[in-house]
């Protein structure tokens, strides 16, 4: 019986259209359940859309429609371009489903009863957009800490968690536990600049708008986004707060990997564990905080105006250049660059040079010389390049398969490229060209042949796992992207 894997991405806030920042998560959490499948592993890859909160309700009015209304736009959008870069998850959650609603107020309910819950009231700095509370020490330069933008003042009703009578099981479990925050340094600013700073009691609902899960035993408050939204890791898998949870849960959790952006760490890290505690229930196995996707000198932002879409790239790219881009580009625990200039220069170096041209000439040589067809080799002699190059085919193997099981998935397919650019080298060692003109040398040209196409199922084996579709033809740019490769050539000779 093939071992479960249970991976999960952070959920899309409906707020807008996700840029290629928020993009590149869904592609590299389904780059990972790619290749966890291929290995063998029963995979569940869950996404999805957080739908509640102070936002919304605000977006929601000024354009006229319900909150319910705006967030099924939204969301359908998340869902189509998740489905246009062509991730493989198996459950697309949203926090509006009836049976998450259903479960985050009885787990609120069960909060409360346990006396892990109390009713008080905040006065404090909020930021809206990440629906969060600071105190003034809190903040950087007075704005919000966590994304630099303004915050208010605000004071309401509210129910707080108890999160230091959790903390320092918390704190004991990610002692024992090396593997549980990844990186290493995701882990060091969560363990000194929170736990051992020693928790706030972390407020847990609203009373200023109405756009969430109502709590059943007091119909002035919302449940607060936060303890609405992590809770969909569980509740999209069964979970069931009376112990009657769904086969997929008995399954699948703890999940195996939960992916997240950094900048909410903080929430997966300390505020998720501690709910889990409180419900009695396993912690996940690892959570992965990746780095940005940056535009420039700076995250993408609307308000700046430096964003990208998918998309737009994918119009100009196709989809498998747009996700190897952006899985190639973003380093294990540093942000990663994103333009039209550096996406054009990586496809054409890449993709069209180095792959594009290895696949094309292969191709064409065994169709000129073979018809198309080469057949198994009965020779067992090898030639002087023939060992070294079979050799560099098995140690990309076991790079690959060391890389991508630590979660550097750009480092693994730098090492696919190695072996693809080894592969264009051992056809200029050979010179098939060369071979078909001698007669006697017919079989040691489809040796060569043979020998290379063992190299592309090896390669191919984890290309396709990773990030893309087999390749059967060169990679061409569209006739826009042509014209756009050529005006930022331009743009770069004008600059130097």
């Amino acid at each position: 019986m093939a071992k479960p894997y249970y991976i999960t991405t952070a959920i899309a806030y409906t707020s807008g259209k996700p840029h290629i920042g928020n993009t590149y998560e869904a592609i590299l959490a389904d780059a990972i359940a790619r290749f966890k499948r291929k290995q063998g592993f029963d995979v569940f890859f869950q996404t999805g859309t957080d739908e509640h909160g102070q936002k919304i309700e605000e977006k929601a009015t000024a354009k006229g429609v319900t909150p319910q209304a705006f967030v099924d736009d939204v969301a359908g959008e998340i869902k189509q371009i998740w489905d246009l870069v062509d991730t493989s998850y198996d459950k697309f959650m949203r926090t509006t489903d009836p049976y998450h609603v259903e479960q985050v107020a009885k787990i609120f309910k069960k909060f409360y009863d346990q006396g892990d819950i109390y009713k008080g009231y905040y006065e404090g700095m909020y930021c809206t957009p990440c629906e969060s509370f600071w105190t003034e020490s809190q903040l950087s330069d007075g704005k919000c800490p966590d994304c630099g933008r303004d915050v208010k003042p605000a004071k309401e009703e509210a129910y707080f968690f108890k999160m230091g009578k959790y903390a320092d099981r918390l704190i004991e479990h990610i002692n024992t536990h090396p593997e549980f925050i990844q990186p290493v340094s995701r882990k060091n600013e969560m363990m000194n600049n929170f736990l051992l700073k020693g928790l706030q009691d972390l407020c847990v609902s609203r009373t200023s708008f109405k756009w969430g899960v109502p709590v059943d035993f007091d119909d002035r408050h919302v449940v607060y986004v936060w303890l609405d939204a992590l809770t969909n890791y569980i509740t999209g898998i069964g979970f069931d707060t009376n112990g009657e949870h769904g086969e997929n849960y008995k399954k699948y959790w703890p999940a195996d990997l939960h992916l997240i952006g950094k900048d909410i760490l903080r929430f997966h890290t300390i505020y998720w564990p501690i709910f889990l505690m409180a419900l009695g229930e396993p912690l996940p196995k690892q959570i992965f905080g990746h780095p940005w996707l940056l535009q420039g000198d700076g995250k993408m932002s609307k308000s700046k105006g430096n964003v990208l879409y998918a998309d737009d790239l994918a119009e100009i790219y196709g989809v498998d250049a747009v996700r190897y881009f952006v899985l190639h580009e973003m380093p294990f625990d540093n942000d990663g660059q994103i333009s039209w200039e550096l996406v054009t220069e990586r496809f054409n170096s890449d993709l069209a040079n180095v792959l594009g041209n290895l696949v094309s000439r292969t191709i064409a040589m065994i169709n000129k010389y073979f018809g198309g067809t080469v057949t198994k080799s009965s020779i067992e002699r090898e030639e002087e390049p023939d060992a070294e190059f079979k050799a560099t085919i098995t140690s990309t193997v076991d790079k690959v398969v060391v890389k991508a099981d630590s979660l550097r998935i750009a480092d693994a397919i730098s090492e696919i490229f190695n072996l693809f650019r080894r592969a264009n080298k051992y056809i200029d060692e050979t010179m098939p060209w060369a071979l078909a003109k001698d007669e006697n040398r017919k079989q040691r040209l489809n040796d060569v042949f043979i020998t290379l196409r063992k190299q592309s199922k090896s390669a191919r084996r984890f290309w396709i796992a990773l990030c893309l579709q087999p390749a059967k033809k060169s990679f061409r740019l569209t006739q826009e992207g042509q014209e756009r490769s050529r005006n930022v050539r331009r743009s770069l000779w004008m600059k130097a």
